[in-house]
């Protein structure tokens, strides 16, 4: 058992746990991903199948993710060049692009959980099934209420100056 300070809101144990977690289990799930997939890629390819969208812009998934457009962009450029996505001109703007998922990129998705399938028994023998269901609800009310906080409106100052 790991101390903690005293002092330490129990909301901030809270996220530094996921934090610790994400760490260990992102580096557990990374050694497991099939050669050539990062673990950016996969989550590209896990957010087209797990929303069900059939196109997406580069800011688009750049917001989802929260990275820069550069970041995206070089992703996905790496992602089109292994054939598992496509990139085309929008042509309601010419300036912009579209990407959608390739028969490859789910094929690709479902093999990297395929290849991750055999780490499931380290969370099992740690949480049975019906505590992970009683997690998993919260869990996703927090992810939701993030999700929704993440582009608050900005604080504006009043104007004080005199018109």
């Amino acid at each position: 058992m790991t101390a903690t300070p005293p002092n330490d809101p129990l909301t901030f144990e809270f996220f530094n746990e996921i934090g610790i977690i994400d760490q260990l289990s992102g580096t557990i799930f990374e050694r497991a991903l099939p050669a050539r997939m990062t673990r950016a890629q996969f989550t590209v390819l896990n957010h087209f199948v797990r929303l069900g969208h059939h196109e997406r812009s580069p800011a688009q998934l750049a917001n989802a993710f929260q990275v820069t457009r550069p970041t995206i962009t070089s992703t996905l450029a790496r992602m089109a060049r292994d054939g598992l996505v496509t990139i085309r001109d929008d042509p309601a703007d010419g300036r912009a692009k579209l990407v959608s998922l390739t028969d490859k990129g789910r094929s690709a998705r479902e093999s990297a959980l395929g290849a991750v399938t055999p780490l499931l028994p380290l969370l099992e023998a740690v949480i049975d099934p019906q505590e992970l269901a009683l997690v998993l609800p919260v869990l996703r009310r927090v992810r939701i209420a993030l999700d929704a906080a993440r582009d608050p409106v900005p604080n504006h100052a009043p104007d004080t100056s005199n018109p």
